[in-house]
């Protein structure tokens, strides 16, 4: 007798190669360091080379296969170079970005070019001369976008942030549309409040620790592990069916 039982499509990321941004440390870290341990061969980038040297050793002296390579992802000549230079990669994980928070009122150019040039500009380039890799090549792929709950809702002196993410669900939306006949998915992670080095100086103040922490139903705020299953969900065959979406781990925040 045959046995009935579906089987669970594979996690694992043997054979693929994936590329994480701004993968020195927080999220980006934690990222290549999980799709690594799910037997991906991970490219670490990053603008300056010394985190992404240690974090890759980090990974190899686990078992894993990484390489850090510098790249400044806001000039896109040398993102170009990059990825016509390389074989495609399979996983993209789009994580670099940037925030400066302040009230609408006193947000100025700079901030604005700052904050869209990277989280919108960049990111939308990138994942171009990703794509065009992967169809030149006749390969599938997985696209996964490091959103924000605030791509949902927004907060205060987050106006700028706020459009930067909400941005980005639009373009996730039109990718996946693109994207789709290529086999070639694309998906968000929308996270909360996690405490990396770029966020822990924040909830040294405590009335804005208080707040976060009276949104986040679950009553604590994100470490980076809350992250990692859901990059190696979006990025296997676990997924093979979801694209266009966003998947909110917001500890309940937009749940009200």
């Amino acid at each position: 007798m045959s046995n009935p039982l579906p089987k669970t499509p594979s996690f694992r990321l043997d054979n693929r190669r994936a590329l994480v941004t701004g993968a020195g440390r927080g999220i980006g870290l934690a990222c290549a360091a999980a799709l690594a341990d799910a037997g991906a061969e991970v490219t670490l980038i990053a603008r300056t080379d010394s985190e992404i040297k240690t974090a890759a050793e980090a990974i190899i002296e686990c078992g894993g296969k990484a390489q850090a390579q510098t790249l400044d992802v806001t000039n896109l000549d040398a993102v170009i170079q990059f990825f016509t230079e390389r074989p495609a990669f399979h996983i993209l994980v789009n994580n670099a970005g940037t925030n400066r928070p302040k009230p609408v009122t006193e947000v100025t150019e700079d901030d604005y070019d700052a904050v869209m040039d990277l989280n919108v500009k960049s990111l939308f380039f990138v994942t171009q001369a990703c794509v065009k890799r992967l169809i030149e090549e006749t390969e599938t792929g997985s696209i996964v976008h490091i959103g924000s709950q605030m791509g949902h809702v927004s907060g205060p002196n987050r106006s700028l942030y706020s459009a930067s993410k909400w941005s980005l669900e639009g373009l996730n939306k039109g990718m996946a549309l693109d994207l789709a006949r290529y086999n070639i998915r694309s998906n968000i992670i929308a996270p909360t409040f996690i405490e990396t080095p770029l966020t822990k100086p924040y909830f040294e103040d405590e009335a804005f620790k208080a707040w976060v922490l009276s949104k986040i139903k679950l009553g604590r705020i994100g470490q980076v592990e809350d992250l990692m299953g859901a990059v190696v969900f979006l990025a296997s065959e676990a997924s093979a069916l979801m694209t266009g979406s966003s998947m909110l781990i917001d500890g309940g925040w937009t749940a009200d």
